[in-house]
Protein backbone atom coordinates (compact mmCIF):
# COMPACT_ATOMS: atom_id res chain seq x y z
CA UNK A 1 0.00 0.00 0.00
CA UNK A 2 1.72 3.45 -1.25
CA UNK A 3 1.58 7.00 1.06
CA UNK A 4 -1.55 8.04 -0.76
CA UNK A 5 -3.84 4.83 -0.08
CA UNK A 6 -3.08 4.84 3.42
CA UNK A 7 -3.97 8.18 3.87
CA UNK A 8 -6.79 7.71 2.04
CA UNK A 9 -7.67 4.03 4.17
CA UNK A 10 -6.95 6.60 7.39
CA UNK A 11 -9.06 9.66 6.86
CA UNK A 12 -11.97 7.37 6.54
CA UNK A 13 -11.47 5.81 9.65
CA UNK A 14 -14.23 6.36 12.50
CA UNK A 15 -13.09 8.93 15.40
CA UNK A 16 -15.01 9.32 18.77
CA UNK A 17 -14.52 12.49 20.08
CA UNK A 18 -15.57 12.34 24.26
CA UNK A 19 -15.46 15.32 25.80
CA UNK A 20 -18.62 17.44 28.37
CA UNK A 21 -17.39 20.72 26.97
CA UNK A 22 -19.11 21.61 23.70
CA UNK A 23 -16.00 24.35 22.56
CA UNK A 24 -13.30 21.87 23.12
CA UNK A 25 -15.33 18.96 20.90
CA UNK A 26 -16.11 21.41 18.01
CA UNK A 27 -12.77 22.75 18.01
CA UNK A 28 -11.18 19.16 18.02
CA UNK A 29 -13.75 18.56 15.04
CA UNK A 30 -12.93 21.66 13.20
CA UNK A 31 -8.91 20.87 13.37
CA UNK A 32 -10.09 16.68 11.94
CA UNK A 33 -12.17 18.17 8.99
CA UNK A 34 -9.54 20.42 7.71
CA UNK A 35 -7.06 17.91 8.38
CA UNK A 36 -9.35 15.44 5.91
CA UNK A 37 -11.35 13.14 8.69
CA UNK A 38 -14.42 13.06 7.33
CA UNK A 39 -16.27 10.48 9.73
CA UNK A 40 -15.83 12.09 12.91
CA UNK A 41 -18.28 11.19 15.72
CA UNK A 42 -18.69 13.32 19.44
CA UNK A 43 -19.75 12.01 23.25
CA UNK A 44 -20.34 14.44 25.85
CA UNK A 45 -19.95 12.20 28.27
CA UNK A 46 -18.67 8.48 29.33
CA UNK A 47 -22.13 7.45 30.04
CA UNK A 48 -22.67 8.17 26.37
CA UNK A 49 -19.66 6.54 25.71
CA UNK A 50 -20.25 3.66 27.31
CA UNK A 51 -23.98 3.44 25.10
CA UNK A 52 -22.48 3.89 21.62
CA UNK A 53 -19.53 1.07 22.29
CA UNK A 54 -22.26 -1.16 23.46
CA UNK A 55 -21.52 -1.54 27.27
CA UNK A 56 -24.04 -0.73 30.27
CA UNK A 57 -24.33 1.86 32.22
CA UNK A 58 -21.52 0.54 34.76
CA UNK A 59 -19.17 -0.27 31.93
CA UNK A 60 -19.55 -3.76 31.42
CA UNK A 61 -20.48 -5.83 28.73
CA UNK A 62 -24.79 -6.64 28.54
CA UNK A 63 -25.66 -10.10 28.51
CA UNK A 64 -26.58 -11.58 24.98
CA UNK A 65 -25.63 -10.20 21.73
CA UNK A 66 -24.38 -6.39 21.49
CA UNK A 67 -26.84 -5.14 18.63
CA UNK A 68 -24.37 -1.67 17.94
CA UNK A 69 -20.59 -1.13 19.06
CA UNK A 70 -20.10 1.68 16.16
CA UNK A 71 -16.50 0.08 15.31
CA UNK A 72 -14.76 3.42 16.48
CA UNK A 73 -11.43 3.07 15.29
CA UNK A 74 -9.65 5.98 17.41
CA UNK A 75 -11.54 7.53 20.63
CA UNK A 76 -10.17 10.94 21.78
CA UNK A 77 -11.10 10.80 25.96
CA UNK A 78 -11.01 13.82 27.79
CA UNK A 79 -9.66 12.78 31.07
CA UNK A 80 -11.27 14.96 33.19
CA UNK A 81 -15.62 14.30 32.92
CA UNK A 82 -18.25 14.29 36.02
CA UNK A 83 -19.43 11.11 37.24
CA UNK A 84 -17.23 8.71 34.50
CA UNK A 85 -14.14 10.41 33.89
CA UNK A 86 -11.97 9.28 31.40
CA UNK A 87 -9.88 6.89 33.54
CA UNK A 88 -12.73 5.25 34.79
CA UNK A 89 -14.10 5.07 30.88
CA UNK A 90 -10.28 4.14 29.37
CA UNK A 91 -10.25 0.87 32.11
CA UNK A 92 -14.01 -0.62 31.24
CA UNK A 93 -13.05 -0.34 27.70
CA UNK A 94 -9.62 -1.91 28.38
CA UNK A 95 -12.26 -5.08 30.25
CA UNK A 96 -14.00 -5.98 27.25
CA UNK A 97 -12.14 -8.30 24.83
CA UNK A 98 -13.90 -6.70 21.59
CA UNK A 99 -13.24 -3.11 22.48
CA UNK A 100 -9.94 -3.19 24.12
CA UNK A 101 -7.52 -3.05 20.60
CA UNK A 102 -9.42 0.59 19.92
CA UNK A 103 -6.73 3.32 20.75
CA UNK A 104 -6.98 5.83 23.07
CA UNK A 105 -5.62 9.05 22.89
CA UNK A 106 -6.35 10.88 26.60
CA UNK A 107 -6.80 14.70 26.41
CA UNK A 108 -5.83 16.56 29.37
CA UNK A 109 -5.42 20.17 30.92
CA UNK A 110 -3.30 18.16 34.21
CA UNK A 111 0.00 18.44 33.86
CA UNK A 112 0.79 15.96 37.08
CA UNK A 113 2.83 12.40 35.52
CA UNK A 114 0.96 10.49 38.26
CA UNK A 115 -2.16 10.98 36.32
CA UNK A 116 -0.72 10.27 32.93
CA UNK A 117 1.18 7.15 34.46
CA UNK A 118 -2.07 6.45 35.60
CA UNK A 119 -4.24 7.29 32.39
CA UNK A 120 -1.35 4.94 30.28
CA UNK A 121 -1.44 2.19 33.01
CA UNK A 122 -5.48 2.03 32.80
CA UNK A 123 -4.99 1.80 28.66
CA UNK A 124 -4.94 5.03 27.06
CA UNK A 125 -2.13 4.45 23.86
CA UNK A 126 -1.17 8.12 24.11
CA UNK A 127 -2.35 11.53 25.11
CA UNK A 128 -2.47 15.22 24.34
CA UNK A 129 -2.07 18.42 26.61
CA UNK A 130 -4.63 21.62 26.74
CA UNK A 131 -4.39 24.03 24.98
CA UNK A 132 -4.38 21.44 21.77
CA UNK A 133 -1.41 21.59 19.60
CA UNK A 134 -2.95 21.01 16.34
CA UNK A 135 0.23 19.56 14.49
CA UNK A 136 1.19 17.42 17.69
CA UNK A 137 -2.70 16.11 18.01
CA UNK A 138 -2.43 15.07 14.20
CA UNK A 139 0.62 13.04 14.53
CA UNK A 140 -0.50 11.06 17.39
CA UNK A 141 -3.89 10.12 15.63
CA UNK A 142 -1.57 9.35 12.44
CA UNK A 143 0.23 7.26 14.92
CA UNK A 144 -2.82 5.60 16.83
CA UNK A 145 -4.87 5.19 13.37
CA UNK A 146 -1.58 3.17 11.86
CA UNK A 147 -1.26 0.97 15.10
CA UNK A 148 -4.93 0.79 14.82
CA UNK A 149 -4.92 -0.90 11.00
CA UNK A 150 -2.07 -2.99 11.90
CA UNK A 151 -3.62 -4.61 15.01
CA UNK A 152 -6.57 -4.99 12.38
CA UNK A 153 -4.89 -6.81 10.37
CA UNK A 154 -3.39 -9.10 12.39
CA UNK A 155 -6.87 -9.61 13.84
CA UNK A 156 -7.80 -10.34 10.73
CA UNK A 157 -5.40 -12.85 9.97
CA UNK A 158 -5.91 -14.82 12.83
CA UNK A 159 -9.09 -15.09 12.20
CA UNK A 160 -8.73 -16.74 8.81
CA UNK A 161 -6.00 -18.88 10.51
CA UNK A 162 -8.51 -20.09 13.17
CA UNK A 163 -11.14 -20.88 10.47
CA UNK A 164 -8.36 -22.70 8.63
CA UNK A 165 -7.27 -24.32 11.34
CA UNK A 166 -11.11 -25.72 12.14
CA UNK A 167 -11.35 -26.61 9.24
CA UNK A 168 -8.03 -28.68 9.23
CA UNK A 169 -9.43 -30.14 12.34
CA UNK A 170 -12.69 -31.72 11.06
CA UNK A 171 -9.99 -33.18 7.96
CA UNK A 172 -7.93 -34.57 10.54
CA UNK A 173 -11.31 -35.99 12.70
CA UNK A 174 -12.22 -37.21 9.32
CA UNK A 175 -9.29 -39.44 8.80
CA UNK A 176 -9.73 -41.57 12.51
CA UNK A 177 -11.97 -44.54 12.47
CA UNK A 178 -15.48 -45.54 13.83
CA UNK A 179 -15.26 -48.20 16.31
CA UNK A 180 -15.75 -51.41 15.56
CA UNK A 181 -17.79 -53.56 17.45
CA UNK A 182 -18.06 -56.89 15.74
CA UNK A 183 -18.31 -60.98 16.98
CA UNK A 184 -15.03 -61.91 19.06
CA UNK A 185 -13.75 -58.02 19.07
CA UNK A 186 -14.26 -54.52 19.90
CA UNK A 187 -11.93 -51.51 19.31
CA UNK A 188 -12.12 -48.01 20.54
CA UNK A 189 -10.95 -44.86 21.55
CA UNK A 190 -10.75 -41.96 23.71
CA UNK A 191 -9.05 -39.21 22.25
CA UNK A 192 -8.17 -35.33 23.74
CA UNK A 193 -5.98 -32.68 21.35
CA UNK A 194 -4.33 -29.83 23.28
CA UNK A 195 -4.41 -27.52 20.20
CA UNK A 196 -7.00 -27.38 17.08
CA UNK A 197 -4.67 -30.37 15.47
CA UNK A 198 -2.96 -33.14 17.28
CA UNK A 199 0.02 -34.73 17.13
CA UNK A 200 -1.12 -38.19 18.06
CA UNK A 201 -2.99 -41.08 15.81
CA UNK A 202 -4.93 -44.19 16.12
CA UNK A 203 -5.98 -46.53 13.24
CA UNK A 204 -7.39 -49.51 12.36
CA UNK A 205 -8.45 -51.80 9.76
CA UNK A 206 -10.13 -54.88 9.32
CA UNK A 207 -7.41 -56.77 7.00
CA UNK A 208 -9.52 -60.28 6.56
CA UNK A 209 -11.74 -62.39 8.38
CA UNK A 210 -10.15 -63.18 11.54
CA UNK A 211 -7.16 -60.55 11.39
CA UNK A 212 -7.31 -56.54 12.70
CA UNK A 213 -4.49 -54.11 12.73
CA UNK A 214 -4.33 -51.49 15.22
CA UNK A 215 -1.83 -48.45 15.58
CA UNK A 216 -1.54 -45.85 18.04
CA UNK A 217 1.42 -43.32 16.88
CA UNK A 218 2.50 -40.15 18.69
CA UNK A 219 4.36 -37.68 16.65
CA UNK A 220 7.17 -35.82 18.18
CA UNK A 221 5.89 -31.95 19.51
CA UNK A 222 2.37 -31.35 19.06
CA UNK A 223 0.31 -28.32 16.82
CA UNK A 224 0.34 -28.16 13.44
CA UNK A 225 3.93 -29.62 12.75
CA UNK A 226 3.07 -32.80 14.32
CA UNK A 227 -0.10 -33.16 12.71
CA UNK A 228 1.06 -32.46 9.35
CA UNK A 229 3.31 -35.38 10.18
CA UNK A 230 0.33 -37.62 11.02
CA UNK A 231 -1.52 -36.70 8.24
CA UNK A 232 1.06 -37.64 6.17
CA UNK A 233 1.61 -40.77 8.36
CA UNK A 234 -2.31 -41.39 7.87
CA UNK A 235 -2.01 -41.28 4.20
CA UNK A 236 0.56 -44.72 4.08
CA UNK A 237 -0.47 -46.13 7.14
CA UNK A 238 -3.87 -47.88 6.01
CA UNK A 239 -2.15 -49.37 2.61
CA UNK A 240 0.62 -50.64 4.50
CA UNK A 241 -1.85 -52.25 6.99
CA UNK A 242 -3.40 -54.07 4.09
CA UNK A 243 -1.18 -54.92 1.80
CA UNK A 244 2.20 -55.44 4.20
CA UNK A 245 0.41 -57.05 7.05
CA UNK A 246 3.18 -58.11 9.29
CA UNK A 247 3.84 -55.65 12.08
CA UNK A 248 7.75 -55.67 11.13
CA UNK A 249 7.47 -54.97 7.28
CA UNK A 250 4.50 -52.44 8.14
CA UNK A 251 7.00 -50.36 10.67
CA UNK A 252 9.67 -50.81 8.38
CA UNK A 253 7.85 -49.11 5.66
CA UNK A 254 6.45 -46.51 8.11
CA UNK A 255 9.93 -45.92 8.88
CA UNK A 256 11.34 -45.79 5.08
CA UNK A 257 8.53 -43.04 4.33
CA UNK A 258 9.38 -41.07 7.38
CA UNK A 259 12.79 -40.95 6.40
CA UNK A 260 11.52 -39.13 3.39
CA UNK A 261 10.72 -36.05 5.73
CA UNK A 262 14.36 -35.55 6.28
CA UNK A 263 16.11 -32.59 4.65
CA UNK A 264 20.10 -32.01 4.69
CA UNK A 265 19.69 -28.04 5.59
CA UNK A 266 16.90 -28.58 7.90
CA UNK A 267 17.53 -28.17 11.96
CA UNK A 268 14.54 -30.33 13.54
CA UNK A 269 13.82 -33.77 12.84
CA UNK A 270 10.80 -35.41 12.65
CA UNK A 271 10.28 -38.37 14.25
CA UNK A 272 7.26 -40.27 16.04
CA UNK A 273 6.78 -43.39 18.28
CA UNK A 274 4.12 -45.80 17.91
CA UNK A 275 2.78 -49.69 18.38
CA UNK A 276 1.80 -51.54 15.65
CA UNK A 277 -0.17 -54.49 16.62
CA UNK A 278 -2.12 -57.58 14.33
CA UNK A 279 -4.75 -59.37 16.37
CA UNK A 280 -5.15 -62.68 14.88
CA UNK A 281 -8.61 -64.06 16.39
CA UNK A 282 -8.35 -67.47 14.78
CA UNK A 283 -4.82 -68.12 15.80
CA UNK A 284 -5.51 -66.44 19.40
CA UNK A 285 -2.45 -64.29 19.04
CA UNK A 286 -1.45 -60.98 18.69
CA UNK A 287 1.86 -60.15 16.58
CA UNK A 288 3.43 -56.86 17.51
CA UNK A 289 6.34 -54.19 17.32
CA UNK A 290 6.77 -51.62 19.38
CA UNK A 291 8.69 -48.34 18.19
CA UNK A 292 9.83 -46.53 21.24
CA UNK A 293 6.31 -45.83 22.50
CA UNK A 294 5.08 -46.40 25.93
CA UNK A 295 4.60 -49.99 26.48
CA UNK A 296 0.51 -51.30 25.89
CA UNK A 297 -0.37 -53.29 27.98
CA UNK A 298 -2.73 -56.67 27.71
CA UNK A 299 -4.79 -57.41 31.06
CA UNK A 300 -5.79 -60.70 31.28
CA UNK A 301 -9.35 -61.80 32.03
CA UNK A 302 -9.03 -65.00 34.15
CA UNK A 303 -6.29 -63.19 36.73
CA UNK A 304 -2.79 -64.41 35.28
CA UNK A 305 -0.37 -61.40 35.31
CA UNK A 306 -0.82 -58.12 32.98
CA UNK A 307 0.95 -58.38 29.76
CA UNK A 308 3.58 -55.63 28.38
CA UNK A 309 3.62 -54.72 25.01
CA UNK A 310 7.21 -53.34 25.00
CA UNK A 311 10.45 -53.74 22.96
CA UNK A 312 10.29 -53.58 18.90
CA UNK A 313 12.66 -51.14 17.98
CA UNK A 314 13.56 -47.57 17.88
CA UNK A 315 11.83 -44.51 17.44
CA UNK A 316 10.52 -43.62 13.53
CA UNK A 317 12.13 -41.54 11.67
CA UNK A 318 15.38 -41.52 13.37
CA UNK A 319 17.45 -43.75 11.59
CA UNK A 320 17.57 -45.01 7.85
CA UNK A 321 18.54 -49.03 9.04
CA UNK A 322 16.43 -50.07 12.34
CA UNK A 323 16.72 -53.04 13.50
CA UNK A 324 13.13 -54.72 14.55
CA UNK A 325 11.96 -57.16 16.50
CA UNK A 326 8.13 -58.95 16.12
CA UNK A 327 6.90 -60.29 19.34
CA UNK A 328 4.03 -62.63 19.49
CA UNK A 329 1.72 -63.11 22.65
CA UNK A 330 -0.97 -65.48 23.17
CA UNK A 331 -4.72 -64.02 23.65
CA UNK A 332 -8.26 -65.60 24.74
CA UNK A 333 -11.93 -64.47 25.38
CA UNK A 334 -12.47 -61.57 27.94
CA UNK A 335 -8.95 -60.07 27.67
CA UNK A 336 -8.31 -56.41 27.07
CA UNK A 337 -5.12 -54.59 25.03
CA UNK A 338 -5.03 -50.68 25.91
CA UNK A 339 -2.47 -48.53 24.51
CA UNK A 340 -2.01 -45.02 25.40
CA UNK A 341 0.33 -41.87 24.49
CA UNK A 342 2.28 -39.95 26.80
CA UNK A 343 -0.28 -37.46 27.35
CA UNK A 344 -2.08 -40.21 29.57
CA UNK A 345 1.36 -40.21 31.41
CA UNK A 346 0.87 -36.98 32.28
CA UNK A 347 -2.64 -37.25 34.18
CA UNK A 348 -1.22 -39.93 36.40
CA UNK A 349 -0.21 -39.07 40.14
CA UNK A 350 3.10 -40.58 40.85
CA UNK A 351 6.91 -39.25 40.31
CA UNK A 352 8.19 -39.59 36.64
CA UNK A 353 9.85 -42.86 36.42
CA UNK A 354 6.76 -44.88 38.16
CA UNK A 355 3.72 -43.48 36.08
CA UNK A 356 3.56 -46.30 33.77
CA UNK A 357 3.73 -48.44 36.55
CA UNK A 358 0.88 -46.51 38.23
CA UNK A 359 -1.02 -46.55 35.28
CA UNK A 360 -0.87 -50.39 34.45
CA UNK A 361 -2.46 -50.45 38.00
CA UNK A 362 -5.71 -48.24 37.22
CA UNK A 363 -6.02 -49.93 33.93
CA UNK A 364 -6.32 -53.55 35.80
CA UNK A 365 -8.35 -52.36 38.92
CA UNK A 366 -10.99 -50.98 36.16
CA UNK A 367 -12.84 -54.01 34.40
CA UNK A 368 -16.07 -54.55 32.68
CA UNK A 369 -18.26 -52.14 30.29
CA UNK A 370 -17.75 -49.23 33.22
CA UNK A 371 -14.00 -49.49 33.11
CA UNK A 372 -14.25 -46.98 29.61
CA UNK A 373 -16.65 -44.06 31.10
CA UNK A 374 -13.94 -44.63 34.70
CA UNK A 375 -10.86 -43.75 32.60
CA UNK A 376 -12.92 -40.96 30.52
CA UNK A 377 -13.19 -39.24 34.05
CA UNK A 378 -9.81 -40.70 35.32
CA UNK A 379 -7.92 -39.25 32.35
CA UNK A 380 -9.64 -36.66 29.38
CA UNK A 381 -11.96 -34.81 32.12
CA UNK A 382 -9.46 -32.81 33.79
CA UNK A 383 -7.41 -29.85 31.77
CA UNK A 384 -3.90 -29.20 31.75
CA UNK A 385 -1.48 -26.78 32.91
CA UNK A 386 -0.56 -25.32 29.40
CA UNK A 387 3.39 -26.33 29.91
CA UNK A 388 2.15 -29.97 30.65
CA UNK A 389 -0.32 -29.88 28.45
CA UNK A 390 -0.25 -32.58 25.48
CA UNK A 391 -2.81 -35.21 22.97
CA UNK A 392 -4.11 -37.40 25.40
CA UNK A 393 -5.00 -40.89 23.66
CA UNK A 394 -6.30 -44.01 24.44
CA UNK A 395 -7.60 -47.04 22.75
CA UNK A 396 -8.49 -50.11 23.42
CA UNK A 397 -9.18 -53.83 22.01
CA UNK A 398 -11.69 -55.66 24.10
CA UNK A 399 -11.87 -59.73 22.88
CA UNK A 400 -15.44 -61.08 23.06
Amino acid sequence: MDRQERLSKSWKMKILIVDDNPMNVTVVQEMLKRAGYRNVHSASSGMELFELVGLTETGEEPEGHVLNDHGFDLILLDMMMPKIDGIAACRAMQSSERLRDIPIIMVTAIGDSKKLAEALDAGASDYVTKPINKIELLARIRVALRLKEEKDWHNERDRRLHEELLLAKEVQSAVLPQPISESGIEIGSLFSPSEELAGDLYAWHRIDEHRYGVAVIDAMGHGISSSLVCMFIASVLKDAMIKLVDPKRVVRELNRRAMQLQFTDQLIQYYYTGIYLVVDLEKGVVDYVNAGHPAGVLLRRDGQPSVRLEGGCSAIGLFEDIEIQKRTVPIAQGDRIVMVTDGILEMVEAPDDEKLDRLYEQLAATAGPEAIAQWEAQYFKEELPSDRADDRCLVWVNLK
